[in-house]
């Protein structure tokens, strides 16, 4: 290849990320490599024709005929996508940008150089694609892979290591020195129970509750979430751990019995997910969250998004569906495995027409959570006997309790467990930190919840609306990826309680983009056209003065709702030893 001029810096097209896809994910369920890429609506089809040829030359040319492209269009762009070989995943992503750059050199005339994607400058004569190939081979990858295929055992790999089977009867060796499958002992490989956890609110609490069911059941749970890794009662690593690299420390771990993994939308689309084969499966609702990233721009790419963690459970295992939850409602997925409805409403429409045609439900029934299958009835708790409802004011904590138990059942755990887990969960900061955490401060309330989008935010509203109060305080800020509309809309749920009072908190340190003060003045101003007073808008710097400033403004009867995200832990500390101490509205508010 000889090296050749760049393409023009005013480029109308142009590759906004390129990465690996290691497992299932939106577009398939093959590992390989994805752009995406922004497209101009009038050269769109050409350039995806043209680069579905690139990259299908290029893919001949080295060997990989077995491997395919696949494209999805979206508003303003694309993703395409080719499958690779396990040991080829950084080379497909060499491969695939080189396709791209041929695409653009067809369409608009400009010599086939290949510069950097992600700065469009002229780059040196890049090694051959062969020679990157051969760089990045690993027989002996692909062999265990296989080996562990041929014998119904889940393989898992990542840059570091590589695994067959999961939690107790996982056996893991560094990539550098795989044994040859002959010597393995496969006597000792297995699978555990997987339950995967996605939604766009709930994730958090629903595994939580989960894990206190496995718990329960005295089996050692392992459990990932945005908050951490936790394998029985121990914290193996804090921070947002729910995607597939979390995934993989659990199901890697030998004390492991009962995997449950919270599985968020950014690592199905960034990487795919960790796990081909999952026992059951839970999406808890379908929002309007964190729109315009990967190609994601409306409701029903979020749903597709969501089934992807379905697609990998078998015909012997369970998709739980919300069907309180609209979208999901709505949707007639086709899937391996067959469905449970889940509803706060035991004579909803679609658990009726389900369980007329035999199919499994988990449904409320005269104040108790009850669980039907092939007309087996499975009554197992009160839900005035579940803390975390509030007496069913919690309406979507109702939800998440029905996913957990519907969860809990399709992965074996005894009824008594699940009766267990469930009325011995606490809504404390200690069981469910950040989520629905109410303190009595001397006759005042507060609240303090992870909301975070409209969807949410309106599900924290409708406890708060339920609740008694006088005077109503909102603290409220959103993160700079969201939309104009997004952080408008958060506000217009907020103002549902009308809050007499509201403190708009800078995440300085969620800015994304965005300058300081600019999301807070979106907020602000979509509260006055609402119809706040000016008056009883105020600012804070960060989250934590947000608090304090909530507390000094506060009297005994007010309801102080306050929405954590980033400074979560310092902020409970504080109201659990106010709490403890005594500390009354009207006293100065502690440092």
């Amino acid at each position: 290849m000889t090296s050749v001029e760049p393409l023009p810096s005013a480029y109308p097209a142009d590759i906004e990320d390129s990465r690996r896809l290691m497992g299932p994910n939106l577009l398939w369920d093959a590992a390989g490599a994805i752009l995406d890429v922004r497209l101009p609506d009038i050269d769109a089809g050409r350039i995806i024709t043209q680069w579905c040829a690139e990259a299908s030359r290029l893919l001949r040319e080295v060997g990989w005929d077995r491997e395919q492209v696949t494209t999805r269009r979206f508003p303003g762009g694309a993703n395409l996508a080719i499958s690779a070989p396990l040991d080829g995943l950084f080379a497909a992503t060499e491969l695939n940008e080189r396709a791209w750059a041929g695409a653009m050199a067809h369409v608009y005339g400009a010599h086939p150089s290949i510069p950097d994607p992600l700065t469009d400058k002229a780059s040196a004569p890049p090694a051959p694609l062969n020679d990157v190939i051969a760089e990045e081979r690993n027989p002996a990858l692909l062999a265990l892979a296989r080996a562990a295929a041929e014998r119904g055992v889940s393989f898992l790999a990542d840059d570091d290591f590589a695994t067959v089977g999961t939690g107790t009867g996982a056996l893991s060796w560094p990539l550098a020195s795989l044994p040859a499958p002959e010597r393995v002992d496969w006597a000792a490989v297995h699978d555990i129970p997987v339950a995967l956890i996605t939604g766009s609110n709930g994730k958090t609490t629903t595994a939580r509750l989960l894990t206190a069911i496995v718990d329960a059941a005295h089996r050692t749970p392992g459990m990932t979430s945005t908050d951490g890794i936790r394998v029985g009662g121990q914290l193996v690593q804090s921070g947002d751990y729910a995607g597939p690299g979390g995934a993989r420390v659990v199901l890697r771990d030998r004390r492991v019995d009962v995997a449950v993994l919270e599985t968020a939308r950014g690592g199905i689309l960034r990487r795919g997910l960790a796990v081909r084969r999952a026992a059951a499966a839970l999406i808890t609702n379908i929002a309007e969250d964190h729109l315009g990233e990967f190609g994601v721009h409306d409701l029903e790419a979020v749903l597709a998004t969501k089934l992807v963690v379905a697609r990998v459970v078998g015909p012997t295992g369970r998709v739980v569906l919300n069907a309180d939850d609209p979208v999901l409602a709505a949707a007639r997925p086709e899937l391996r495995a067959p469905i449970v409805w889940c509803s706060a409403n035991g004579e909803h429409s679609v658990v009726a027409t389900h369980r007329a045609a035999g199919g499994d439900v988990c449904v409320v029934e005269a104040g108790v959570i009850v669980y039907e299958s092939e007309g087996r009835r499975i009554e197992l708790a009160p839900v005035d006997a579940i803390a975390i409802c509030l007496g069913g004011a919690a309406r979507h904590n109702v939800q998440n309790a029905l996913g957990a138990a519907a969860l809990a059942l399709a992965l074996g755990l005894p009824a008594e467990a699940i009766r267990t887990g469930l009325t011995t969960f606490r809504g404390t900061a200690v069981d469910n930190p950040g989520r629905l955490n109410c303190f009595d401060l001397g006759g005042l309330s507060a609240i303090v919840d992870f909301a975070h989008n409209p969807h949410g935010m309106d599900a924290l509203i409708d406890v708060a609306g339920a609740l008694a109060g006088g005077r109503k305080l909102i603290l409220i800020g959103q993160a700079g990826d969201r939309g104009d509309d997004a952080i408008r809309a958060l506000a217009r749920s907020a103002w549902r309680i009308q809050p007499a009072r509201i403190v708009i908190k800078e995440m300085v340190g969620h800015l994304r983009g965005r300058a300081v003060g600019e999301v807070s003045a979106l907020l602000a101003d979509e509260f006055l056209r609402l119809g706040a007073p000016s008056t009883s808008l105020v600012t804070s710097p960060s989250e934590y003065e947000g608090v304090r400033s909530a507390l000094a403004w506060g009297r005994a009867g007010d309801l102080l709702v306050l929405t954590i995200h980033s400074e979560r832990t310092r902020v409970l500390e504080s109201l659990h030893r106010m709490q403890e101490e005594g500390w009354t509205p009207g006293t100065p508010v502690p440092e």
